[in-house]
């Protein structure tokens, strides 16, 4: 199957790297930074010039980052695209935008999927990534051997919209974990407790978590980035959590107060960095 890529980024890289390797034609669009694209058509992808070129591909997966951006990609593929072909869009975007688009698209017999993932760029590496797909029975048929070339944990949750849907409930308790850390490291450390004690007692708790793994233990030894999400993509998906719960009618205290949070490393100028920076005495006016 011809695979055309758009996002060769951490995550995109590992994806396509093992796509590859299960005999897959890959096809890249050119990337701000060109290392990945490189070493991608080194292992024998090919770089498409443009969106009308990547076009030409059966699937076309999508590695961006937010809603606005895969609107606006499928805006410069749509002139270029034929009936029978699928977009999986393997980012973290608004259920609604979603299914505006799998409608948008089915009417030109395009079959278009959310695939959001778990796990992160050593996962994708490695192809043990976790999917939450949504999708009509027919294309998630279609695509479920195409997953497993770089996940092992495929749930299909229903039509187009509800992987996202799932995805951004997921986030939700990362982001929460991730801030319940930040604050409960940041206390001990004003309160002169010494965080390796605390971090070994931990792990024979209730507390142990991956979160709390990436986060502290490479801390532990100065390394901020353990944790390899950034704080700006964080405080995104948990923005589009809140619009979820609004409309669900379960919004809350907790909700808000995780917003808050991520909102403010972002306007601190901290978007760019990873969530671990939280543990960051450097950046403590986030917490």
């Amino acid at each position: 199957m011809h695979i055309g890529l758009i996002g060769a980024g951490m995550m995109g890289h590992g994806m396509a790297v093992n796509l590859l390797k299960h005999g897959h034609a890959l096809s890249v669009i050119a990337h701000r930074n060109r290392a990945p694209v490189d070493d991608l058509v080194a292992r024998g992808a090919s770089e498409a010039r443009d969106l009308a070129a990547i076009a030409s591909a059966d699937v076309i997966l999508l590695c961006v980052t937010t809603s606005k951006v895969v609107a606006e990609t499928i805006a410069g593929l749509k002139p270029h695209l034929r009936p029978g072909q699928i977009i999986l869009d393997s980012g973290t975007s608004t259920p609604d935008a979603t299914r505006r688009l799998a409608s948008d698209l089915k009417s030109l017999g395009v079959a278009y999927a959310d695939i959001p993932l778990t796990g992160g760029p050593e996962q994708a590496q490695q192809g043990i990534l976790g999917v939450l797909c949504g999708a009509d029975d027919q294309t998630f048929a279609r695509i479920q051997p195409l997953l497993g070339s770089f996940a092992t944990t495929i749930k299909h949750f229903g039509p187009p919209g509800s992987g996202h849907t799932a995805k951004l409930v997921s986030n939700y308790l990362v982001t929460g974990m991730v801030a319940l850390v930040a604050e409960a490291f940041g206390a001990a450390r004003k309160a002169q407790i010494d965080w390796k004690d605390l971090y070994e007692v931990m792990l024979n708790g209730s507390g142990n978590s991956g979160v709390l793994r990436k986060m502290v233990e490479p801390a532990l030894k100065g390394d901020f980035d353990g944790y390899r999400f950034a704080l700006g993509n964080a405080n995104k998906d948990i923005g589009y959590y809140a619009e979820l719960a609004a409309k669900l009618g379960c919004s809350s205290h907790l909700t808000d107060s995780v917003a808050e949070i991520f909102a403010t490393a972002v306007e601190t100028g901290h978007g760019g960095r990873n969530v671990s920076h939280l543990l960051d005495p450097a950046i403590d006016d986030v917490t």
